[in-house]
Protein backbone atom coordinates (compact mmCIF):
# COMPACT_ATOMS: atom_id res chain seq x y z
CA UNK A 1 0.00 0.00 0.00
CA UNK A 2 1.33 3.40 -0.99
CA UNK A 3 1.82 5.99 1.71
CA UNK A 4 2.43 9.66 1.00
CA UNK A 5 3.49 12.21 3.60
CA UNK A 6 3.71 15.91 2.73
CA UNK A 7 5.80 18.50 4.52
CA UNK A 8 7.01 22.04 4.00
CA UNK A 9 3.80 24.01 4.18
CA UNK A 10 3.45 27.18 6.21
CA UNK A 11 2.75 30.90 6.22
CA UNK A 12 4.56 33.13 3.76
CA UNK A 13 4.15 36.66 2.46
CA UNK A 14 3.11 37.33 -1.09
CA UNK A 15 6.09 37.10 -3.40
CA UNK A 16 7.82 34.57 -1.19
CA UNK A 17 8.74 30.95 -1.77
CA UNK A 18 8.10 27.57 -0.22
CA UNK A 19 9.20 24.05 -1.10
CA UNK A 20 6.86 21.18 -0.43
CA UNK A 21 8.13 17.63 -0.10
CA UNK A 22 6.26 14.35 -0.49
CA UNK A 23 7.79 11.22 1.00
CA UNK A 24 6.66 8.04 -0.79
CA UNK A 25 6.71 4.58 0.75
CA UNK A 26 5.16 1.17 0.41
CA UNK A 27 5.89 0.43 -3.23
CA UNK A 28 8.54 1.12 -5.85
CA UNK A 29 8.30 4.86 -6.40
CA UNK A 30 9.74 4.52 -9.89
CA UNK A 31 6.50 2.81 -10.98
CA UNK A 32 4.34 5.78 -10.02
CA UNK A 33 3.57 9.08 -11.61
CA UNK A 34 3.17 11.78 -8.99
CA UNK A 35 1.43 15.07 -8.74
CA UNK A 36 0.28 17.93 -6.58
CA UNK A 37 -3.28 19.13 -6.15
CA UNK A 38 -4.72 21.81 -3.92
CA UNK A 39 -8.02 22.65 -2.30
CA UNK A 40 -9.02 26.06 -1.01
CA UNK A 41 -11.93 26.53 1.43
CA UNK A 42 -15.25 26.17 -0.33
CA UNK A 43 -13.65 25.05 -3.58
CA UNK A 44 -13.06 21.75 -5.31
CA UNK A 45 -9.68 20.07 -5.34
CA UNK A 46 -7.74 21.25 -8.38
CA UNK A 47 -4.70 20.11 -10.29
CA UNK A 48 -1.44 21.99 -9.73
CA UNK A 49 1.46 20.02 -11.25
CA UNK A 50 2.38 16.50 -12.30
CA UNK A 51 5.49 14.53 -13.16
CA UNK A 52 5.91 11.22 -14.93
CA UNK A 53 7.45 8.26 -13.17
CA UNK A 54 10.79 8.82 -14.91
CA UNK A 55 10.73 12.53 -14.24
CA UNK A 56 11.13 13.33 -17.94
CA UNK A 57 7.65 14.79 -18.40
CA UNK A 58 6.01 17.51 -16.37
CA UNK A 59 2.87 19.58 -16.73
CA UNK A 60 1.37 22.49 -14.84
CA UNK A 61 -1.91 24.27 -14.31
CA UNK A 62 -1.96 27.60 -16.14
CA UNK A 63 -2.35 29.42 -12.83
CA UNK A 64 1.07 28.24 -11.59
CA UNK A 65 3.01 27.89 -14.83
CA UNK A 66 6.30 29.78 -14.65
CA UNK A 67 6.13 30.06 -10.84
CA UNK A 68 6.03 26.44 -9.61
CA UNK A 69 8.42 23.61 -10.39
CA UNK A 70 7.71 19.93 -9.76
CA UNK A 71 10.57 17.47 -9.45
CA UNK A 72 11.33 14.07 -8.01
CA UNK A 73 14.26 12.11 -6.67
CA UNK A 74 13.48 8.42 -6.99
CA UNK A 75 16.61 7.48 -5.07
CA UNK A 76 15.19 9.39 -2.11
CA UNK A 77 11.57 8.30 -2.69
CA UNK A 78 10.57 11.95 -2.67
CA UNK A 79 8.74 14.41 -4.88
CA UNK A 80 8.97 18.17 -4.53
CA UNK A 81 7.01 21.27 -5.41
CA UNK A 82 9.05 24.47 -5.48
CA UNK A 83 6.65 27.39 -5.24
CA UNK A 84 7.96 30.86 -6.12
CA UNK A 85 6.32 34.26 -6.43
CA UNK A 86 3.48 33.08 -4.25
CA UNK A 87 0.17 34.90 -4.37
CA UNK A 88 -2.68 35.03 -1.84
CA UNK A 89 -4.79 32.99 -4.25
CA UNK A 90 -2.30 30.13 -3.86
CA UNK A 91 -3.56 29.68 -0.30
CA UNK A 92 -4.89 26.13 0.04
CA UNK A 93 -4.24 22.70 1.44
CA UNK A 94 -1.76 21.02 -0.92
CA UNK A 95 -2.02 17.28 -1.49
CA UNK A 96 0.53 14.91 -2.91
CA UNK A 97 -0.86 12.24 -5.22
CA UNK A 98 0.38 9.07 -6.89
CA UNK A 99 -0.86 6.75 -9.61
CA UNK A 100 0.76 3.63 -11.01
CA UNK A 101 1.12 4.93 -14.54
CA UNK A 102 4.04 5.99 -16.72
CA UNK A 103 2.86 9.38 -17.86
CA UNK A 104 1.61 12.49 -16.09
CA UNK A 105 -1.83 12.50 -14.49
CA UNK A 106 -3.94 15.63 -14.08
CA UNK A 107 -7.37 14.21 -13.24
CA UNK A 108 -7.99 13.94 -9.50
CA UNK A 109 -10.63 11.29 -10.17
CA UNK A 110 -7.95 8.88 -11.39
CA UNK A 111 -5.69 9.22 -8.37
CA UNK A 112 -5.44 6.11 -6.20
CA UNK A 113 -3.19 7.40 -3.43
CA UNK A 114 -3.32 10.70 -1.55
CA UNK A 115 -1.30 12.27 1.21
CA UNK A 116 -2.91 13.94 4.21
CA UNK A 117 -2.24 17.45 2.92
CA UNK A 118 -0.18 20.40 4.08
CA UNK A 119 -1.50 23.94 4.57
CA UNK A 120 0.00 26.78 2.56
CA UNK A 121 -1.09 30.29 3.51
CA UNK A 122 0.05 33.33 1.56
CA UNK A 123 -0.56 36.70 3.19
CA UNK A 124 -0.95 39.90 1.20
Amino acid sequence: QVQLVESGGGLVQAGGSLRLSCAFSGRAVSSYAMGWFRQAPGKEREFVAAISRSGESTTYADSVKGRFIISRDNAKNTAYLQMNSLKPEDTAVYYCAALKIATVVTDAGLITSWGQGTQVTVSS
